[in-house]
């Protein structure tokens, strides 16, 4: 059985994400898209623009250096523009390390993301590590 458009999209985004490749990644999003980050720290809030979430990704790098990642683990879709994708994100912060697992919930527009809500197993450890 071949995988779901939709689904392959956001396996290609997490694709270019491990990859640090951000111009592959831009390309798979409208320029209006918005990504809404949970919690109470500098990172949470809604990155508005294609602009604004790829230097939220890059923030997420520069805030580790560099040892942020995400090891996906399931891709679903609904077949009218939504996918959900599950994943477990590590990543090291001064003296502080992380291992939590994450969601999130895409809405897809003509082959593109046009907006991201992460979901996260606990958003005080979230707010703690990125604090």
């Amino acid at each position: 059985m071949s995988e779901h458009p939709d689904c392959a999209l956001i396996r290609r985004g997490y694709e270019a994400f491990s990859k640090g490749d951000m111009d592959t990644l831009s390309t798979l999003m409208t320029a209006d898209v918005i990504h809404h980050v949970p919690g109470n720290n500098p990172l949470s809030g809604h990155h508005k623009g294609r602009e604004n979430a790829m230097d939220f990704y890059r923030r997420l790098g520069e805030e580790t250096n560099g040892t942020f990642q995400v090891h996906l683990e399931s891709v679903l879709a609904d077949g009218r523009g939504h996918v959900m994708s599950f994943h477990t994100a590590r990543g090291d912060r001064g003296d502080r390390g992380i291992e939590i697992r994450q969601g999130l919930f895409f809405t897809i527009v003509g082959h593109k993301i046009t907006d991201i809500d992460q979901c996260t197993a606990d958003i005080d450890e979230e707010d703690a590590f990125w604090s």
